[in-house]
């Protein structure tokens, strides 16, 4: 296999050392006197995030990476900008979950979006004795959601989304079925319908389905708001500036099902993309309106910026007509979540506990960290309506609590069902995490996946 981010074995390469600052010492001691004295005037501690060049008699002889938790991808993320462009190889052979780790952060170190703008430069690449398979798969789902969230919306409409899952489909031997425009009054999804009937890109919701029948069945659904504009109660233009990401869940959910579709595992997956444009135009969705939903509960628009639950809660009632062992659901739903946990934590809400634990035991494995918010039902005053079962916002209280609430309504009792409220997006530059769309709780929902299916 080979990937941008690497080189294969054969060909010169300069030797990296990986080091943190307990092993630092030692591996300095043992240096020759002039290449310690060089790094001792630098300052270098090989403190993580930190890199130093090594002199040779020809020029640069190596480098040196510092870096922290071994098995965090992001260790070693800085490699790829830190260094010359060039190959590189370990000097001493990581073990292999240390291999998988630096392979995944320097893949994701060396990302770039270049869709309308060349990279200013080639980042460093990596040298490894064997490419890690499966590292190399979660590395490209990731990059994909990277790319799909960076591309702007007259490029990421919801014909693009449906033909993203067609071709997933068509690499992996599934089968799509697409619902739009008209067609989603006829077949019983009114509120996607009526959130993007007023685009001139037809609303659809986008089904996948793919795997044995004789396997645990999960059913996973996307937030696909391809632009949002916050419809008739207009969001403000700083507000509105980076409105091209509100379809990251749906990035999260297409990426998640292409991953466990490449690597084979022993699942039967429903994916669903209810894709849209909230957009402003005579037909409009409004404030005060009634707009019915797939499972019969009649629900008041109470502010047309909270959409992404209208036009989840359609599609969540449909997965759970498929009678599937699991949901799960990924949405740049709530600014409410980000000022509780800010943009690298996603706030994850379930019904079941167990369900719960699994997802945040692979987060804390895979270093993509979640944070449980409650269910609180008491909250679910704040979305009382005089003329309708339910209304789609209210009080600001707990908004991201109330959303998740909102969206349990549409789950049947018993089903394990978890939310993803997701940033999917990364504000400023850091190692591995360049400005723009970002992957957050992907790795841990696909580890968590793959524990549950015995893979």
């Amino acid at each position: 296999m080979s990937h941008p981010a690497y080189v294969r074995t054969e060909g010169p390469a300069l030797p990296l050392h990986l080091l943190d600052r307990a092993g630092y010492p030692a591996w300095l001691a043992a240096l020759p006197a002039a290449t310690a004295a060089w790094l001792q005037t630098q300052g270098f501690e090989a403190a993580p995030g930190t890199a130093a060049l090594l002199p040779g008699e020809a020029g640069v002889a190596g480098a040196v990476l510092g870096i922290g938790d071994r098995l965090d991808p992001y260790a070693y993320a800085h490699g790829p900008a830190a260094l010359p462009s060039g190959a590189w190889v370990p000097a001493a052979e990581p073990a292999p979950a240390e291999r998988a780790a630096l392979q995944l952060g320097w893949g994701l170190g060396s990302y770039r979006f270049e869709r309308y703008k060349a990279a200013p430069r080639t980042p460093a690449r990596l040298r490894l004795a064997e490419l890690d398979a499966e590292a190399l798969d979660v590395l490209d789902a990731c990059m994909r959601v990277r790319d799909w969230v960076n591309t702007p919306t007259q490029d990421m409409g919801p014909e693009h989304l449906e033909a993203i899952a067609g071709e997933l489909a068509a690499a992996h031997g599934a089968q799509v079925q697409v619902f739009a425009g008209e067609t989603l009054l006829e077949h019983g999804f009114p509120a996607i319908h009526a959130v993007g009937r007023a685009s001139h890109r037809a609303p659809r919701l986008i089904a996948l389905r793919w795997g044995e029948a004789s396997h645990p069945h999960v059913a996973i659904v996307g937030k696909g708001v391809c632009f949002d504009t916050g419809g008739l109660d207009l969001k403000p233009a700083d507000g509105m500036r980076n409105m091209k990401k509100d379809m990251g869940g749906a990035a999260h959910a297409l990426a998640l099902a292409g991953l466990v579709m490449a690597r084979g595992l022993p699942l039967r997956l429903t994916l669903l993309v209810p894709a849209v444009e909230n957009a402003v135009g005579p037909d409009a969705f409004r404030p005060g309106e009634i707009v019915a939903t797939r499972k019969g509960v009649s629900v008041e628009i109470d502010n047309t910026d909270a959409e992404g639950r209208v036009i989840l809660c359609d599609a969540l009632a449909y997965a759970s007509e498929q009678k599937p062992d699991l949901v799960l659901d990924f949405a740049t739903l709530t600014g409410a979540a980000r000022v509780a946990l800010g943009p690298d934590l996603p706030a994850l809400f379930a019904n079941d506990d167990a369900l719960a634990e699994s997802w945040l035991a692979a987060g804390r494995a895979t270093r993509d960290p979640l944070w449980r918010m409650p269910l609180w039902r008491p909250y679910l005053r704040y979305l009382t309506s005089d003329v309708a079962d339910l209304a789609n916002a209210g009080s600001r209280m707990a908004g991201a609590v109330t959303a998740a609430l909102y969206l349990e309504r549409f789950v049947p009792e018993g089903l394990p069902w978890a939310h993803l409220d997701t940033y999917a997006w990364n504000d400023s530059a850091r190692p591995g995490r360049p400005p723009g769309g970002e992957a957050l709780g992907l790795r841990a929902a696909y580890a968590m996946l793959k524990a549950r299916a015995g893979a």
